[in-house]
């Protein structure tokens, strides 16, 4: 199988000034013809680190992407180590790239100084493929096998997102003009409610009988669950899809409600496109989730067809004359508990007339937590037609990651408490 590494040049990276999303950009278009990355390296503005890393680089990958240190300043110095390094006797001029250079700076108004020209300059041993977008171009080398043990391709490309997003497409044309290439299929199984451990566990056998060529990976999200990566190498995509659909045909027998979806889904989407199937509407009422509950379920377009609105009620008096909760119930049970937010879910319910409603009440974190109650205790409860669900659950991590992961499993109970209500019918359906 073809491998690739990918090297992000700069001082910037390293500093955590800027973040890299080169690398995640790049090796998701390789994946994609079926090149399997096996590093991603960060080096400093350093010509001997630049050099080192990319000789590294080439040793043990067929395939060398790097972006950065391409620009028109002093400090951009990967030019330089590639001249070395592919023993060009000579820059010269590529007439292309200058004439885009020069209409570059002439839209922006800016005029062409000699660090400008000086970048449409290249060693003589590059191949050019013409950066349209900016005034760095992608410079393409070639090293026989006798140089680093393999037929390597390197391929410099500019630091800027954007820049690089609209050169791949022609640095991919190249890859597939020079290699034969392999298959790689991925695909994604999406779980919730079962904690990464405890899936690992229950799935074990399963994992265990995977044939060779197929890998799994786990994937842990506290809005998405845990996903599950199932990657085959080196067969014909037919062939692939056929053994990975029987794979996840016995997954499901294990795991059943627990998968949600496959792919890049969502449990909110998967909600909201179960609440629209059915005619069904959707209300909210959050305490410690502070809106996020509802955040969630309106990020997919469509929301307004089946969402019909919510309440934040953080101080128990707005849960009182809003929802209906009893005071009674508060000062005994407390905000956090099931009475309460069980009251919560059916004022909600009633006052935005919907067929289902979402409450949340617990204690978020990283204070006022008590030993009956400690921090990232969460009750979430689902007011349906037919009576009320609740269900408790504890999260001990960050502020915003209880939040999140609350929420998530607020929405995932609807999820299961509306698949459970279809079982019930399609059984009484039976009979």
């Amino acid at each position: 199988m073809i491998t690739a590494s990918i090297c992000t040049i700069g001082d910037e990276i390293l500093i955590g000034q800027i973040t890299d999303t080169n690398s995640a950009m790049i090796s998701k278009q390789l994946n994609k013809i079926g090149i399997k990355v096996v590093s991603m390296v960060t080096c400093s503005d350093d010509n001997d680190d630049i050099l080192t890393t990319l000789e590294r680089c080439l040793k043990t990958s067929d395939i060398v992407l790097s972006t950065g240190g391409l620009g028109p300043t002093k400090d951009d110095i990967t030019k330089k180590v590639l001249y070395a390094l592919s023993k060009s006797s000579r820059y010269v001029c590529n007439k292309t790239q200058m004439e885009i250079n020069r209409r570059i700076l002439s839209t922006r108004g800016i005029e062409m100084m000699d660090l400008n020209l000086q970048q449409a300059y290249v060693p003589n041993r590059c191949t050019v493929i013409p950066n349209r977008c900016g005034t760095a171009p992608i410079m393409q080398f070639s090293f026989a096998k006798s140089r680093f043990n393999r037929k390597n391709l390197l391929f410099s490309m500019p630091g800027v997102p954007f820049e690089t997003e609209q050169a791949l497409p022609d640095v991919i044309s190249s890859i597939k003009a020079h290699y034969k290439l392999d298959n790689i299929l991925h695909h994604t199984v999406c779980t919730f409610g079962i904690p990464e451990s405890q899936l690992a566990k229950r799935i074990e056998k399963w994992e265990d009988s995977l044939p060779e060529n197929i890998h799994l990976a786990y994937l842990p999200n506290p809005i998405l669950g845990v996903r599950l990566r199932l990657s085959i190498y080196g067969v014909e995509e037919k062939e692939g899809k056929k053994e990975i659909s029987k794979q996840i045909a016995s997954l499901k027998k294990i795991l059943g409600n627990a998968i949600y979806g496959e792919g890049e889904t969502t449990p909110q989407k998967v909600l909201g496109q179960m609440l629209q199937k059915r005619g069904a509407t959707l209300s909210t009422a959050e305490s410690c989730t502070g809106g996020y509950i509802a955040h969630l379920i309106t990020q997919n377009p469509g929301a307004s067809k089946f969402y019909k609105g919510g309440a934040v009620c953080y101080d128990n008096k707005v849960k009182t004359d809003l929802l209906g909760v009893k005071e009674s119930v508060i000062k005994k049970f407390g905000a956090v508990s099931k009475e309460s937010v069980e009251q919560m879910a059916e004022g909600a319910r009633k006052k935005f007339k919907t067929t289902y409603s979402i409450a949340a009440s617990g204690i978020a974190g990283p204070d006022g937590g008590s030993e009956e109650k400690p921090a990232g205790t969460f009750w979430m409860a689902v007011s349906t037609p037919k009576g009320c669900v609740t269900q408790k659950t504890a999260s001990k991590s960050t502020r915003q990651i209880n939040i999140e992961r609350f929420s998530a499993s607020a929405i995932n109970l609807l999820r299961e408490t509306i698949l459970e209500e279809d079982s019930i019918e399609k059984n009484r359906n039976k009979k």
